[in-house]
């Protein structure tokens, strides 16, 4: 069967992604791909998304070297979602240095808990 006929994009081209770390299984972000950029990944076998705030290609890790390598690629029972298992090089995948886009939880309350500390600081590596 043929993966972009499964595939239901949203009216915009755009597929979400949930990437996660291969090894440990923690969800490491959430980004969107379009039919070129599932290509672009399943070649590269490195993650490329589609940026909605830049609109172009995004290979993760270009600027900082926190590079995503792929290691399985996954469809949800509807098509209209993708998991993407990755190692993920340099051990941090959020643009704030951060290991995982989800380093706030939600306290009793409604504030927010930091609950990791970045890897890296992002004004050095990306220069705002």
């Amino acid at each position: 069967m043929n993966l972009y006929k499964l595939l239901k994009f949203d009216h915009k081209g755009l597929i979400p992604t949930v990437v996660q770390d291969a090894g440990d299984g923690t969800v490491l972000m959430v980004a969107y791909m379009n039919r070129e950029s599932v290509r672009r990944t399943l070649r590269l076998k490195k993650c490329v998304f589609w940026s909605r705030s830049r609109q172009s290609f995004w290979l993760k890790g270009e600027s900082s070297g926190n590079v995503q390598k792929v290691k399985e690629f996954r469809i949800d029972c509807d098509g209209d979602c993708l998991l993407v298992k990755v190692e993920q090089v340099g051990g941090a995948a959020c643009h704030t240095g951060q290991r995982s886009c989800f380093y706030r939880k939600v306290a009793a309350g409604g504030g927010l808990k930091v609950t990791s500390k970045p890897l890296f600081d992002p004004k050095k590596v990306y220069g705002h």
